[in-house]
């Protein structure tokens, strides 16, 4: 990226949580700024300190990482209270600062005019638990992420079908806004190290949490009777913020053996997988995306998900799966019943329109796209 001005940074990417922690969100950050950073940009990324352990500054695959200490935490909430004004220092040196909304802090980040042009990513409303704490915290990040729409040069949502069932859409529909899918991996040729028997094997990927409604995929999973047939269900349980419910997992797998339960995937033990599986289950109650469904789409994993608006873009656009109504198991294990018994070429012919839609190297193109021309406009604006 070659502008005239001289800038430490070619983007500053603010998000509240970042690797190692994994999150949907977090990964759209991470993918963007270690994608671009490879392409040669100069990436920084402001973070809360989610682990005491963690350094406060660090560089991971060519991005420099700032974090910021933490003092407490209100559900998913970190109150980190440096962390707005980094933010804004780290993008007072940066040619265009990239929020990651929702955010408590992003009100307090743009009320002051930065000298950086703000583009605003806006993955989803925010969904907690309900009490009276989490329904105030909601109410204020709300008003915090309109704050900072309104005072975006640009905002980039995951799907048109998200944005435009958002609360924030009569904000969101004035801005200048640009339809950019999170950026999905291709991870196919993997090992099926978790294939555990001859029956159909169903898997469920993600942080093991409220809003993915797995009591509702062990419920439909209940219901089918073939003794060889396995659920398989990874992701984090131990570091995930606001609470697991990973409790009654495990309840459903002293019940039910064939349910197994795979902890935290990595690397290649995410590629191993999805060559284990031979459908997809997303049950999700508050959904914005799920890049998870759509890498095993591009792996020729059909998904079933719920109708959510923007969980439910991915197999809308591709076919690739299945959607089904929220908190519905019946539903859910009938069609997770159809979809095992799709033929390879619907699978092949799916898994590649999946592949052209959501790559990452596209998805990083048009966001290199939106930083330029944000950063050539402010720049011509300041002569």
């Amino acid at each position: 990226m070659s502008m005239p001005e001289a800038r430490d940074y070619d983007v500053c990417v603010a998000v509240n949580y970042y690797t190692p922690y994994v999150s949907g969100l977090t990964e759209v950050a991470r993918t963007v700024a270690e994608g671009l950073a490879d392409r040669g940009w100069r990436v920084a990324v402001v973070a809360a300190r989610h682990d005491p352990a963690l350094p406060l500054r660090e560089q991971i695959r060519g991005v420099d990482v700032y974090r910021c200490p933490v003092v407490a935490s209100i559900s998913r909430g970190l109150v980190s209270p440096s962390f707005a004004a980094t933010v804004r220092r780290v993008a007072r040196r940066s040619r265009v600062l990239n929020l990651h909304l929702p955010m408590l802090e992003a009100g307090l980040i743009t009320a002051r005019r930065l000298p950086t042009p703000v583009v605003s990513t806006y993955h989803i409303d925010l969904w907690l638990p309900p009490s009276l704490v989490t329904r105030a915290a909601m109410a204020a990040v709300k008003i915090s992420s309109r704050m900072a729409l309104r005072r975006s040069a640009a905002v980039v949502v995951n799907s048109d079908d998200q944005a435009e069932h958002s609360q924030l859409w009569p904000v969101l529909r004035q801005a200048r806004r640009s339809a950019i899918s999170a950026p999905c991996v291709d991870r196919r040729g993997g090992e099926p190290a978790y294939r555990q028997s001859s029956g159909p094997h169903i898997g469920f990927l993600g942080r093991i949490v409220p809003d993915k409604g797995l009591e509702y995929l062990i419920a439909a999973f209940a219901g089918i009777t073939d003794p060889q047939a396995r659920l398989l269900v990874g992701g984090d349980y131990l570091t995930v913020a606001g609470g697991s419910v990973i409790d009654q997992v495990r309840q459903a797998a002293q019940r039910d053996p064939r349910i197994q339960i795979l902890g935290l995937l990595r690397g290649r033990q995410i590629d191993d997988f999805y060559a284990s599986i031979d459908a997809f289950a997303l049950p999700s109650i508050a959904e914005s995306f799920g890049i998870v469904q759509v890498e095993a789409m591009m792996c020729g994993i059909p998904s079933v998900t719920t109708d959510l608006p923007g969980g439910r873009y991915p197999v809308l656009a591709t076919g690739m799966g299945a959607i089904v109504q929220p908190r519905d198991p019946v539903g859910l294990r009938d069609a997770l019943l159809d979809v095992l018994g799709w033929d390879d070429v619907t699978r092949a012919h799916g898994a590649k329109t999946a592949r052209e839609l959501f790559g990452a190297e596209g998805c990083l193109d048009r966001y290199a796209a939106v930083f330029l021309e944000q950063s050539e406009a402010a720049a011509t604006a300041r002569g």
